[in-house]
């Protein structure tokens, strides 16, 4: 992984006021005849909220706001009453990201799509969305002269559409006629199924700038995972975001329903979002690795703060109740935050590299997480262990499975860890836990109201 990280996604002009959008795309705009522009930013939840806007309209720079809770509203489509929320539901602008803009791969007519940051009023970032925390926790990486590169390798289902949600998913049919039945890791034959969908969806991860490394079938049946390549944090973030949103697009448009579901079938493997993560002085040069190509003291000490924080942030890696039926002894999924060279059974692994390459993967996140809160989580609990100088445990040798189980088992249990803990707070911001967690409490409520098939199938007939 060489570290000179990739030039940063290029920032809205101003902090607060009218922006000007650059010449290019109004040339863009008129090459291609764009009508409208989707102007998105991610919620909690990793998922694309926003409005739509003329083509005319967002190339003049015309104002566009939207209530301040929206961020954070609920997978279940509610809103939290927490006194954090101010009752008066205020505006905040959506400013745009310029280098952001790209043209919508999946839309039927002309159309440009647009990331944009949540602005208060005042020209502050808004504390409650996911790509301000990340822009936060840079920043600290800022003021120390630090830049972190992210790598993040996602992995997702393409399953049968699926009407009902009281039903299993299923696999689909592919060229054969016959639905896959698994165990076909790395197969280059199951990896050409679906050609129809691969060759658009490929078309629109270059149309929206994803730059795409490696493309596996994974053990699943029809499950794969794609690498990103690796960059700034924030870019690399919206690369992610763009790569979700534009899957399910096109997965519909072929009768297909792309899932980042943790664990979305019962006896099948679970997907993740693996982050490979270094960090590069204001030369370029990765400060894991000393002149003489040695490891560095910051290296052990990134991996002694994920130890140490990486539980009270859990509730970022796993934000769902689904979330946790992943972490399987013996499935490839962690169980704890043991680290070892090259042993993909801690959930913190070494991959074999240069010292130019070296690097921490953080194997924890699942493919649900919020690309933006999960690399803000994993940067800031690393930068908390650099800068208390922390020593991690000793690498381990053996099987990770063999060890305690020590992150929360329960969404539960990782809402109340991330609510109670300090750190959390101090590195993200008191009002941001707050109401995160009482978002995340809303939706924990919301599943505990349903009653599921296993109580009906054993304690029906039994109690």
């Amino acid at each position: 992984m060489p570290q000179q990280p990739l030039s940063p996604v290029p920032t809205h002009p101003h902090s607060a006021g009218k922006p000007s959008a650059p010449e290019h795309l109004h040339q863009l705009f008129s090459q291609h005849g764009v009508r409208d522009v989707e102007c998105l930013f991610p919620d909690i939840s990793g998922y694309p909220r926003g409005k739509l806007m003329p083509g005319a309209s967002f190339l003049a720079g015309t104002e566009l706001r939207i209530c301040q809770a929206i961020p954070m509203q609920a997978v279940t489509g509610e809103y939290s009453y927490n006194p954090v929320f101010p009752d008066s539901d205020p505006d905040v602008q959506l400013l745009p990201d310029y280098g952001s803009v790209s043209l919508a791969p999946w839309s039927s007519v002309p159309r440009a799509v647009a990331i944009h940051d949540c602005v208060e009023l005042n020209g502050e970032l808004c504390q409650f969305a996911p790509r301000s925390i990340l822009k936060t926790v840079l920043a600290n990486y800022a003021a120390l002269g630090l830049s972190p590169v992210v790598a993040p390798e996602i992995e997702f289902y393409l399953t049968a559409i699926n009407a009902d949600p009281a039903q299993a998913l299923q696999a689909p049919a592919v060229r054969g006629g016959r639905a896959e039945v698994g165990q076909s890791a790395f197969s280059l034959n199951m990896l050409n199924e679906l050609a129809p969908f691969w060759n658009e969806f490929r078309d629109a991860c270059a149309t929206l700038g994803i730059a795409a490394d490696t493309w596996i079938h994974e053990v699943g049946a029809t499950q794969y995972e794609i690498n990103l390549m690796h960059g700034d944090a924030v870019a690399v973030a919206d690369q992610a975001f763009l790569f979700k949103y534009a899957a399910r697009e096109i997965a519909l448009k072929h009768g297909l329903n792309a899932v980042f579901m943790a664990k979305p079938i019962a006896g099948s493997s679970g997907s993740s979002m693996h982050l490979h993560i270094s960090v590069v002085d204001a030369q370029g040069s990765n400060v894991f690795s000393q002149n003489d190509g040695s490891e560095g003291p910051s290296f052990k000490h990134f991996i002694a703060g994920l130890q140490t924080y990486g539980p009270d942030l859990m509730l970022m890696f796993a934000p769902n109740v689904n979330s946790y039926r992943r972490y399987v002894s013996g499935s490839q999924a962690p169980v704890n935050l043991q680290w070892g060279y090259d042993n993909r059974t801690t959930g913190l692994r070494i991959p074999a590299s240069g010292p130019d390459a070296r690097r921490v993967e953080n194997r924890v996140a699942g493919a649900d997480a919020n690309p933006y809160l999960a690399i803000a989580a994993s940067l800031a609990a690393g930068l908390k262990g650099i800068q208390a100088q922390i020593n991690p445990s000793e690498p381990l040798l053996g099987n990770g499975y063999g060890q305690a189980h020590s992150l929360p088992r329960s969404m539960e249990a990782a809402l109340h860890k991330m609510h109670d803990s300090g750190f959390a707070r101090q590195a993200l911001g008191d009002d941001f836990v707050t109401g995160y967690c009482a978002v995340k409490t809303l939706e924990f409520d919301s599943f505990q109201g349903e009653i599921s098939a296993w109580e009906r199938r054993f304690l029906l007939p039994q109690v």
